[in-house]
């Protein structure tokens, strides 16, 4: 049984979207992209590094996607990442019958829940989402996602591409993991933890 893991990069309040830079994702007029940049450190780098120890395949939505095979083969050797995520394999969410020039990447096909139903009862390594927040939300809506692993950033952005979204599932999560670093940035990871249970304080 394979897992699903949601690693992403969060804000305080709750966007997900453009991390990286500021032409990564303008969708619905989003002007904030790259606010992660300034944050990163040899601390929040080794967080990454733990996550890219783990043995993995990559799960991708198709904007995703195209951003990393339009840079990962093109660095060099002595690239650590880039050598990794070129040699892993790739499962890219895509409509259509999509070819890739990645290396060892393949579309999920059309009905990409069922898809990674059959992949989760496989056996292999866990299955790594990166970015991918359409997919994301997909994922969620179907309670398909093992767990979240998030670093979250000390910046309000007001609007943006959620991780929780309007499809979210009512659920309960517990807390495996958690650090904070100097910069004010916070590692935490959560997995599903069963039904919502609420009460009264009446």
């Amino acid at each position: 049984m394979r897992k699903i893991t949601a690693a992403v990069f969060v804000s305080l309040d709750g966007v997900m979207q453009a991390p990286g830079g500021p032409d990564e994702d303008t969708a619905g007029g989003f002007t904030a992209g790259g606010w992660t940049f300034h944050y990163f450190d040899e601390a929040t780098g080794s967080v990454m590094g733990e996550l890219f120890d783990r043995k993995f395949d990559l799960l991708l939505g198709r904007k995703t996607y195209d951003i990393f095979a339009g840079y990962w083969p093109k660095q060099g050797a002595d690239d650590p990442i880039g050598k990794l995520f070129n040699s892993v394999k790739k499962y890219v969410a895509t409509r259509g019958n999509k070819t890739f020039d990645w290396a060892n990447s393949q579309s999920l096909g059309s009905d990409v829940v069922s898809a990674l139903r059959e992949l989760k009862a496989s056996d292999g390594p866990e299955l790594l989402i990166q970015g991918s927040s359409d997919l994301i939300q997909t994922l969620i809506k179907h309670d398909l996602i093992d767990e979240y692993r998030m670093l979250i950033f000390p910046v309000l952005l007001g609007k943006g591409k959620r991780l929780f979204g309007d499809g979210t599932v009512t659920q309960a999560l517990t807390l495996t993991e958690h650090r904070t670093f100097p910069n004010g940035v916070m590692l935490a990871t959560y997995v599903p933890a069963g039904e919502l249970k609420t009460g009264s304080f009446v």
